[in-house]
């Protein structure tokens, strides 16, 4: 299965913060690819620091299931080093499940695709990187390409700064 993840942080060292998510991702399968890493202003009306974000795609061959899935990424956010904090707080490492091919899943601790992905820019450009811009959300039925330009002028354009890899 292909897996795609968001990775954000906006403490320390935010790249190697970053770097070191993508390390645990490998765990789970192959990192087939990774976009650039972008820097953004917070998001949510918490004022803290700027963030660091990148997506990236990995295949993996496990049978977890999408709550398994869940519960492994956050024991790797914790073993980065995050703490709970208010919601859409500073963070050291936010690990998000974006995607899980094309599945559509809803549980009380998880939505597949993310239900926040059509409202950010700081995560849909990235992905962008990783996905064709014909590509077409399972439940919006919008392409990544309207979902950008949808949001384009309402919030800050994510700035490429580096790569991931």
């Amino acid at each position: 299965m292909r897996i795609y993840f968001g990775l954000g942080s906006n403490l320390y060292d935010r790249l190697a913060n970053l770097r070191d998510a993508l390390t645990c991702l490998e765990s789970i399968g192959r990192v087939i690819k990774a976009s650039s890493v972008y820097s953004t202003p917070a998001w949510g009306g918490v004022s803290q620091p700027d963030y660091l974000n990148a997506c990236a795609l990995i295949e993996s061959d496990s049978v977890l299931s999408p709550v398994e899935l869940l519960t492994t990424i956050k024991n790797f956010e914790s073993k980065l080093g995050r703490v709970p904090s208010v919601r859409w707080g500073e963070r050291k490492i936010d690990i998000d499940i974006l995607l899980i091919d094309n599945m559509i899943y809803s549980s009380p601790e998880l939505n597949i695709p993310h239900v926040s992905l059509p409202e950010r820019l700081f995560v849909l450009v990235p992905l962008r990187e990783l996905l064709t811009q014909e590509w077409t959300h399972p439940v919006n039925n919008k392409t990544l390409g309207e979902m950008i330009e949808a949001l384009a002028g309402r919030e800050p354009q994510p700035l490429r700064v580096t790569n991931l890899l």
